[in-house]
């Protein structure tokens, strides 16, 4: 007998699933619907995209070992395209490496094969309540400093005239770095909060992300003004906002 909770389910979730595997497309469809959930299915990594493009789904399911386009290029695609759904790996390959590797690349969560529908409905949960959580921050969030602009709603900053797109990783973190300005935040706080995790085997996909983020919002990534590194601990946003204009 399927568990059904309907009370922790968003409200009208539409969930993609991009699976080759007949049979298992087949059953966590199913399954996750009787869950409450709205699903659609792709067999290819090709046919993915189009849908992926065309129904905006609020959670992608997405099978690395894909034909035509794997699941690989499926993520960095959707980071090429700046398209914003989270994004849920399947994978029968447990290895931190691998874990580490589809996580900078953008993806929300990794569940390794084979994997209860207990879990998986529970992961999909907590990426959905962290996602509405951060939308709802974003709303109206824009933040005046010292030569930047920080458009939360927009995923953007503009520096010097230039403005960049951020990564909804990205977005997340310098938000919680700006709301604990002047006060560290460590690298695990970062995973706990925006990844969802409280360890991971290492903390460089914290500092990579860090790293991108500083090309964008500073004029010397080498020295930077706004997001300084406190070694052996974490991060810490410097800058005091301006006066908003009115």
């Amino acid at each position: 007998m399927i568990s059904r909770s309907m009370k922790e389910t968003p409200l009208h979730a539409h969930i993609l699933l991009i699976e080759d595997e007949r049979d298992m497309r087949e059953g966590l469809a199913l399954n996750l619907r009787a869950e409450g959930f709205e699903v659609d299915t792709a067999a290819d990594g090709e046919q993915g995209l189009e849908k992926l493009r065309d129904s905006t789904p609020d959670l992608l399911v997405l099978d690395l070992m894909l034909p035509k386009v794997d699941g690989h290029e499926v993520l960095a695609r959707i980071r090429e395209e700046h398209l914003r759904v989270p994004v849920i790996v399947l994978s029968a390959r447990g290895g931190s490496t691998d874990k580490v590797a589809c996580l900078e690349a953008g993806a929300d969560d990794y569940v390794t094969k084979p994997f209860g529908l207990d879990e998986l409905t529970a992961r999909i949960r907590a990426v959905l309540r962290r996602v509405a959580a951060s939308d709802a921050h974003e709303a109206g969030a824009v933040h005046h400093f010292p030569d930047l602009v920080v458009d939360f709603r927009r995923f953007t900053v503009a520096r010097g005239g230039q403005e960049y797109q951020l990564s909804r990783f990205e977005s997340e973190i310098l938000r919680m770095l700006v709301d604990r300005r002047g006060t560290v935040v460590t690298r695990k706080d970062l995973l706990t909060e925006v990844w969802g995790y409280t360890h991971l085997p290492n903390t460089r996909t914290v500092d990579n992300h860090i790293a991108r983020l500083r090309k964008k919002i500073e004029a010397n990534p080498d020295r930077p003004q706004h997001v300084v590194t406190v070694h052996g601990i974490g991060y810490r946003f410097e800058s005091e906002p301006l006066e908003e204009p009115a």
